[in-house]
């Protein structure tokens, strides 16, 4: 019997020790998004930023699609094909239909818990060559906050803090 009992506490003690690692996590989609609003009207300038950041001085457009997404572990890809100023009057007539912006980043904007408020994180990554058709690729690993509420994905300058697109959409 005392054979028996030591047997059973030996194979638990194996089977205790041999233990099989936690399969790892494969990251989640926080956000997909297959449109962008380009900055127009009364987001253009400094008088209605969003998420602390001001839209550029004059009004863009995405002529031709965006679709991008954001995983849990911080990887963004965005695809931007003809994001270029608007053909409005208030656009110099030269820089109508172009982009003058060697570099695109994009910025990820989240609300997260400080305490019992909320506060706004934004995290930009570095440059990526723009076309002046307004064409960039954006693959980038960025560090997100532990809380990331309401993600927000803007298109920023490569030389400003100005936006020139953000995850949206107008009819």
């Amino acid at each position: 019997m005392k054979t028996a009992i030591a047997a059973v506490l030996s194979a638990l003690a194996l089977v205790v020790a041999v233990q099989v690692p936690a399969k790892p996590t494969r990251p989640r989609d926080i956000l997909t998004f297959e449109t962008m609003y380009g900055v127009d009207g009364p987001f253009v300038g400094e008088d209605h930023p969003i998420r602390d950041t001001n839209g550029d001085e004059l009004p863009w457009t995405v002529a031709h699609g965006v679709h991008g997404r954001l995983t849990t572990d911080g990887h963004l890809k965005i695809h931007v094909r003809g994001l270029v100023f608007t053909n409005d009057d208030v656009v110099p007539p030269e820089k109508r239909g172009t982009n003058d912006e060697d570099f695109f980043r994009a910025r990820v904007s989240c609300l997260s818990e400080q305490g019992d408020t909320v506060a706004t994180n934004n995290v930009t990554t570095d440059g990526f060559p723009a076309t002046t058709t307004g064409d960039a690729d954006i693959d980038a690993q960025i560090e997100l906050p532990d809380t990331c509420v309401a993600p927000i994905i803007f298109i920023l300058a490569g030389s400003e803090e100005k936006w020139f697109a953000v995850t949206g959409f107008e009819k």
